[in-house]
């Protein structure tokens, strides 16, 4: 029995994906984008002294939209692209068009899926850092440490870890749900800028 036509592999559709698995993560990236934004923008904005809360909305927002730049520009390829030194990768570009349809470091996913599931947590992880700093930072400093951070710390953090030929991912620790890349970073970098 053959698959119908439009369910057999071709050069949009290669013979490595797994178009469920495609879906689901592309789903799960979706809910933790709503979270961040929606969720925490709301949340960020209702806590904080009236006077506060637009700068606090924009912070959050500003961390998402710096991140997604970032992050395509030269974050990604720093945690999972090429081999460049012990503990980071080469910085590249991540929107070439053949690159994006490659198989992902993991998984049976495109590149381009993997770039945004791995996106929206480096932009919740940034935006997690901002509600330590609610009322505490200026938003021009904001502007410089949200790039900076991203580049010099997440990047490290989730290539090892998450990078199948990280150092503490040769090591066998595993962390599925971001508890360290994620949540210790954003708490760790918190509490450091904000003391």
């Amino acid at each position: 029995m053959s698959l119908p036509s439009n369910l057999n592999p071709d050069e949009a559709s290669p013979p490595w994906l797994n178009k469920g698995d495609n879906s689901w993560q592309l789903t799960a990236a979706t809910l933790v984008g709503l979270q961040s934004v929606s969720g925490l923008v709301i949340l960020y904005g209702s806590i904080v002294k009236k006077k506060w809360a637009v700068n606090s909305t924009f912070m959050a927002l500003y961390a998402f939209a710096a991140v997604l730049v970032c992050w395509v520009g030269w974050g990604y390829r720093m945690a999972f692209g090429d081999k460049f030194i012990h503990f980071l990768r080469m910085p590249n570009i991540s929107l070439d068009a053949q690159y994006l349809i490659e198989q992902a470091f993991l998984g049976y996913l495109p590149n381009a899926t993997m770039i945004y599931f791995q996106f929206v947590f480096a932009a919740i992880t940034l935006i997690l850092v901002a509600g330590a700093l609610l009322g505490r930072m200026n938003f021009l400093a904001w502007m410089l440490f949200v790039p900076l951070w991203l580049t010099f710390s997440y990047t490290i953090t989730a290539y090892s870890i998450w990078c199948p030929e990280g150092w503490l991912s040769k090591k066998s620790i595993i962390d599925y749900s971001g508890g360290y890349v994620i949540h210790l970073s954003s708490g760790v970098a918190g509490f450091t800028a904000a003391y």
